[in-house]
Formats: C-alpha cells, sequence, structure tokens
C-alpha cells in the first residue's frame, strides 16, 4: 500500500482512472492495527481492481478535515478524482465487511465508466 505523504500526492492517487481506496489510519489506533494482518491479503485480492493508498489522520489533518474523517480506520473509494463510496464509522471494521465496500467501490467504478 503507497504511503501518502502530502495532499498533492494524495490528489494525484485519487486522480488515476483505476479506482483508487484510501485508507485512513493512525499509529495509536487499536482499530488500525486490527485490521493490518489481513489487509495484505485484501490488496492483493483486489490488486488487479484496485489501487490502495494509505493516509496517517496525524500527519494530514487539513486533508482529513476535508474529507470528514473523524472515525478510523475510514475508508473512501475515487475513481478520476471522484468519490465513489466511503466506510466512515467509528466501529471496528472485519476483514469481511472491507471487502463488501470494496466490492462497492468496484460496482460503482464499472458504473462510472459507462
Amino acid at each position: 500500500m503507497e504511503i501518502i505523504k502530502s495532499e498533492q500526492a494524495f490528489y494525484e492517487a485519487i486522480a488515476q482512472d483505476k479506482p483508487t481506496v484510501a485508507v485512513f489510519k493512525t499509529t495509536w489506533c487499536k482499530d488500525c492495527h486490527y485490521i493490518e494482518p489481513f489487509m495484505p491479503d485484501v490488496e492483493k485480492a483486489y490488486a488487479d481492481k484496485l489501487a490502495f493508498v494509505q493516509i496517517d489522520r496525524d500527519e494530514l489533518p487539513d486533508l482529513c478535515e476535508k474529507y470528514n474523517i473523524l472515525g478510523i480506520p475510514s475508508f473512501i473509494g475515487f475513481r478520476k478524482g471522484e468519490e465513489l463510496a466511503r466506510f466512515v464509522s467509528k466501529l471496528r471494521k472485519t476483514r469481511e465487511e472491507i471487502e463488501q465496500f470494496l466490492d462497492q467501490v468496484v460496482e460503482a467504478a464499472n458504473a462510472s465508466a459507462k
């Protein structure tokens, strides 16, 4: 997963034609650490359909405020700079919930490409 360190890098990443999922996390978040063991496998499973980027909420607070990221980890799917779907809540996210969200992003991207 590409780690984003600047707003410019974020906007470049989400501007791609390939749908991009932005994962907002922090180093101190227990629920963020909870998803770490299975996220590499999830990324591999979706590698042909989605790109993934990671943003540390503490490093880019203005960007997170713009996108109303309150609970973490949070996920937002983009294609060509447009938001397709978001999975933002303060609850712990399971692998199944994340995969369901990623399927929604793929479907939304396919619909927007037509």
